[in-house]
């Protein structure tokens, strides 16, 4: 291999893959080094680790996955974890966030909850990702065609259903409308769902001391993302 061909090789290898199966996969950490570690995870940036959440969606859009073995990352996780980051999501089924992003197990705390809302305990939860178990990123991810949004929207009533769509309605007051206010409304119901995640992330700075004192110190990266169901594309929102 000649000096070019060695430096192109080595530039190619730092800014392919961050996360450790995904870098396995690709050979650039060596077989059989197990899953993603705390030292390795340390080693990277909050804006690192974004990166790589927009790099493992765009593999999964090309169907080219990273190839990894589940048997194998979860032996080497058995004895503990460090995830890179925490994504507050919907419960929607086609929103999976390991799939959409390529990650492995062990790369992500995940917190699902319909229409991503924020409430106490997923704060708490939010809080122990980043807080105790030191996941960098904090993405707060919502989607296209939510049921949970169509459902406040129409005002749906329904059990202990109704409380929560009940938090969404923020969002509906705060999202002005092109064309009729409906869950039939496919692009009114999108710009809900990304009004939606905007407040969410202004949930967290104000209802979480710990978590905003993190973002302030620039330890962790807090940002929000909408996820396209019908294009499988992740637009992670500018100025979040």
């Amino acid at each position: 291999m000649t000096l070019a061909n060695r430096r192109n090789f080595l530039t190619s290898t730092v800014g392919v893959c961050l996360f450790g199966r995904a870098a396995r996969a690709a050979q650039f950490v060596p077989k059989g080094s197990g899953a993603l570690t705390k030292t390795r995870r340390d080693q990277m940036t909050p804006a690192q680790i974004i990166v790589e959440l927009k790099n493992g969606n765009a593999r999964f859009r090309a169907a080219k996955p990273a190839s990894r073995d589940y048997l194998e990352e979860q032996h080497a996780d058995a004895g503990g974890q460090a995830p890179a980051a925490v994504v507050l999501e919907c419960i929607d089924s086609r929103v999976p966030a390991e799939i959409i992003f390529d990650a492995g197990i062990g790369d992500l705390f995940v917190a699902r909850l319909a229409g991503n809302v924020v409430d106490e305990d997923v704060l708490g939860s939010l809080e122990y990702s980043c807080v105790e178990a030191g996941a960098k990123a904090l993405v707060v991810l919502g989607h296209t065609d939510c049921g949970a949004v169509k459902g406040a929207i129409e005002d749906l009533h329904l059990g202990n259903l109704t409380g929560l769509l009940s938090k969404l309605k923020p969002a509906i007051t705060a999202t002005p409308a092109t064309g009729e206010k409906s869950d039939k409304n496919r692009e009114y119901v999108a710009a809900v769902a990304r009004t939606n995640v905007k407040l969410g992330l202004e949930n967290i700075r104000r209802q979480s001391a710990a978590l905003a004192d993190l973002e302030s110190k620039k330890t962790i990266q807090i940002v929000g993302a909408l996820y396209d169901v019908t294009t499988g594309t992740v637009e992670f929102l500018t100025g979040s």
